[in-house]
């Protein structure tokens, strides 16, 4: 029998993924902030890896990795360490380079339509013709990607993808998905592995559920 096509990411949900804390190191200062661990940090490794062959399963020339700052820079710098070990189809290791950006489409809670980036426009001109991989921490409602890759469209570059650790499924969504998912996340405030709270819990490892605690000690006076 054949085996069902599945979904290109983990499926991550209350029932099968939801570790009480207290079996795995939580910083002190983190002890009573969060609830249990959704995705442990050794699977969100494992998934990564899992990622970086992927993608150098699909490119075999020099690779432009853009790190959306600040959540999306520990996933970053684990993935692109996982496609420097490992080769592409024609048996060579991925050349690969870097861009650092700031993206927003906000004002308060509300989406402008129109993407402000940090790059200049020198910057922006020298993506024409090559290949580059926007590298985010989540994909929430999917507007501001959306919005970032019709702005990219007129620098021209060759092929433009997306990698997100997370997915977010919430019915706010405008049903955008990236290339590449490392897992869908329920509708829930998540925190670790650089997701944080009012630049809270970016130093913690593993990805949990912040508690009602953590979310009035960290709230914006």
């Amino acid at each position: 029998m054949a085996k069902d096509r599945q979904e290109p990411w983990i499926d991550v949900t209350q029932e099968k993924f939801n570790y009480d804390s207290d079996y795995f190191v939580i910083p002190e200062h983190y002890e009573e902030d969060v609830g249990n661990v959704l995705i442990p940090h050794g699977l969100i490794m494992d998934r990564i890896n899992k990622l970086a062959q992927l993608i150098t399963s699909e490119f075999n020339e020099r690779l432009t990795v853009c790190c959306v700052l600040k959540g999306g820079h520990q996933f970053f710098a684990d993935l692109v360490n996982a496609i420097k070990k490992r080769s592409t189809q024609k048996g060579k290791t991925l050349p690969v380079s870097f861009e650092f950006i700031r993206v927003k489409s906000y004002h308060n809670d509300q989406s402008t339509g129109k993407v402000q980036i940090s790059l200049s426009e020198d910057e922006l001109k020298d993506f024409k013709d090559k290949d580059i991989l926007i590298v985010e921490d989540i994909i929430d409602t999917g507007r501001t990607m959306k919005a970032l890759l019709e702005f990219l469209k007129d620098y021209q570059p060759r092929t433009v993808k997306v990698a997100s650790l997370l997915v977010k499924k919430t019915p706010k969504s405008n049903g955008y998905i990236p290339d590449y998912v490392g897992f869908a996340v329920p509708d829930l405030f998540v925190v670790g592995y650089c997701l944080d709270y009012n630049d809270y819990f970016r130093d913690l490892d593993h990805i949990c559920i912040i508690s009602d605690k953590g979310r009035a000690k960290y709230a914006l006076q």
